[in-house]
Order: C-alpha cells, then structure tokens, then sequence
C-alpha cells in the first residue's frame, strides 16, 4: 500500500541515572528529482550527532530501510540498557511504529503543516 507521504519519526532513550541520553530520528521522502531519499540523525542529547543520507530506487525499500532501524531501537534495550520511546511522528510512520512495537510516550502526531513549519523555521 504505497502512498507519497512523508516519513518522519523522533525516538529518545533516556536514563539520567545510567548517564544515557540518546536520540534517534529520521525523515524519508520525495526529493526534488522524484527519488526516495532518508536522512537518519542520531547520537548523544545535547552533543554533535552523525547524520546518514541513503537514496533509494522505491518507497517500499525506503520503508524497509526505515522499518529495520525501527527494529534495531527496540533491541537497544538489551544492548545499552535504555528502551527508545516515541517522540514524534507523522501519520505515515505509525503503522511501522506499531509493527517495530516501539512504546509510545505521548506520540505528537505531526501533521503536514507542521513538518514545513519546522523545516522553514
């Protein structure tokens, strides 16, 4: 069930006791040339993060590719110790949210509006 909406998802996994405070974000769509491309921005709150480009040639590898790394925060659990929690997201992202069984704290379901909001911002 392909659809052109934006993905966009914002994860944190934060324990101030463990000193672990840890963000996970990503955002694939339509470029100006009509290829699905992710950005994937992660690292340690509050310091300078890494930031991944992939292209891909459909919407269903970019949702592959965001649906592993949804999997791969679930497992941050046993790795680190800190479970990822859902900040934000956009309804397209949900059903991989669901899927991944990520937990949600308060998800703020962004619509359109706001995502070019905060993009001219």
């Amino acid at each position: 069930m392909p659809t052109t909406d934006a993905i966009k998802v914002l994860l944190r996994a934060c324990d101030p006791a463990l000193n672990r405070c840890r963000s996970w974000a990503v955002e694939a769509g339509l470029d100006l040339f009509g290829e699905w491309t992710a950005r994937v921005s992660f690292g340690r709150i509050g310091g300078r993060g890494r930031t991944i480009w992939r292209a891909f040639a459909s919407e269903e590898s970019a949702r592959d590719f965001v649906r592993k790394g949804l999997r791969r925060r679930r497992s941050a659990v046993r790795r680190c110790g800190v479970p990822y929690k859902v900040i934000e997201a956009s309804p397209a992202v949900l059903p991989l949210v669901a899927e991944a069984g990520l937990q949600a704290a308060e998800v703020r379901r962004l619509t359109r509006k706001v995502w070019q909001r905060r993009a001219t911002a």
